[in-house]
């Protein structure tokens, strides 16, 4: 074991889109910035994402993958941030001064951080978790493992393809193979609704003539040595096969679409409190975990749509971990807590601390709130109480669960929480 490195400000861990914006972020507000990455280069799950859509929102024009990437990583090179690469973090410490411990080709470090922020990314659900019935053939890969067996490594998986679960992964995955000369049978969907983008089912499922069974789900995989088809069946409303509906498809691959799970083993082990819901940390309007010093920001958060928005949170997370390592974050008031109400799945963040009565409790006097709801509608009104009291009413022509919401509190809206008993604030679909 090596000595202690000398401490940082804001320890970094994950080099992904999240990661890269926390870190400029922190380090645009003078903070002392350590990143650390386990691949040997940045970027994350960007470096895969060839395709264009990126970038939108933030900079109004379609990037790829790497493209988005770089333009976080050029002014990183130029910025006083200190890398580690090739790194894996072993483990994370709380306390006065946090540590966290890193593998580096075999040299451990202890590293002592006055502030963390948790940007680790998420991971797929596999078949393990799907407990799908038959054999174990090859020719089984989560979406992103095709993508990357296709766009980094020059690997065809497979020739003729069923995609289970309509996520966006797969979506694009349905596209991207049919582009190298694959033949994709159909993409099934457990949900009576597509779990991905209108524009990706638009531009990478209709535009290439691909079906989509919804309400359709895989209920046997054929074949010893490698695949030779998939059973599929129709589904009733509780999502249980329904018996006679059952057909075979042929197929030498199946891709798994089926959700993002945020990887959070640090903070599981760290003793952060986190959400059964999202499976990330419940956090305040900073980021912050329940273990003070400690945010979490990006897919490590909760599993975004838009990597523009995971830019954004985590700039937020990267602003008010640098404040409070160098004292100057506003302390503790009245703690008020959110809550999803009908309609809604989660809102994030999980509670928001009021400084002073009258005053917003983040920087720029507002309050962003992310949240998605339990199943599409059309001409919704999405309304946020405190109490009886209505803060604010807007209307949606189009809400679903595969596009998260994001709307905002004004200060004036915020003014008089955690007065009058009004600790908790309500969001739901109307």
């Amino acid at each position: 074991m090596s000595r202690p490195l000398p401490p940082y400000d804001l320890v970094v861990i994950g080099g992904g889109p999240a990661g890269l914006a926390a870190a400029l972020a922190a380090d645009e507000a003078r903070a002392h910035v350590l990143l650390i990455e386990r691949d040997r280069i940045l970027g994350g799950i960007l470096n895969q994402c060839i395709h264009d859509g990126f970038g939108l929102h933030r900079f109004g024009s379609a990037l790829s993958g790497p493209e988005y990437a770089e333009r976080f990583i050029a002014p990183l090179r130029k910025s006083k941030i200190s890398v580690m690469q090739s790194a894996i973090v072993l483990g994370l410490r709380r306390g006065a001064e946090h540590e966290v411990l890193v593998s580096t080709r075999g040299r451990l470090s202890r590293i002592e951080a006055k502030t963390v922020v948790l940007a680790t990314g998420c991971r797929e659900r596999t078949r393990g978790a799907l407990s799908i019935p038959g054999h174990r053939p090859s020719g089984v890969y989560t979406a992103g493992a095709a993508q990357n067996f296709v766009n980094m490594e020059n690997i065809m998986p497979g020739r003729r393809v069923c995609i289970l679960g309509s996520g966006d992964i797969g979506l694009i995955m349905a596209r991207r193979m049919t582009l190298e000369g694959a033949k994709v049978e159909a993409v099934f969907e457990l949900l009576p609704w597509s779990s991905g983008l209108p524009r990706n089912i638009r531009q990478c499922l209709v535009d290439y003539d691909i079906p989509l069974f919804l309400s359709t789900t895989v209920v046997d995989i054929v074949g010893m040595g490698r695949l030779e088809g998939v059973k599929v069946a129709q589904v009733d409303e509780r999502r249980q096969p329904i018996a006679g509906t059952e057909r075979f498809v042929p197929c030498d691959t199946l891709l798994l679409s089926v959700g993002l799970i945020p990887e959070n083993e640090l903070a599981r082990e760290a003793g952060i409190a986190l959400s059964p819901v999202t499976g990330g940390p419940l956090v305040d309007e900073n980021c912050m975990t329940s273990a003070p010093g400690i945010f979490s920001c990006g897919n490590a958060l909760h599993v975004h749509d838009l990597v523009d928005r995971v830019s954004e949170e985590a700039e937020r997370a990267g602003r008010a971990a640098a404040r409070r390592a160098m004292g100057k974050s506003s302390p503790d008031g009245v703690t008020v807590a959110l809550r999803p109400g009908e309609g809604v799945r989660y809102v994030m963040p999980d509670h928001i601390s009021m400084p002073a009565p009258g005053s917003g409790p983040v920087d720029d006097g507002g309050l962003t709130l992310a949240l998605r709801v339990n199943v599409p509608s059309r001409d919704g009104v999405l309304r946020i109480t405190a109490g009886d009291r209505v803060l604010k009413e807007e209307k949606h022509a189009r809400l679903h669960p595969a596009e998260m919401v994001w709307t905002g509190l004004s200060e004036a809206e915020l003014s008089g929480l955690g007065e009058s008993g009004q600790n908790t604030l309500e969001v739901r679909v109307l």
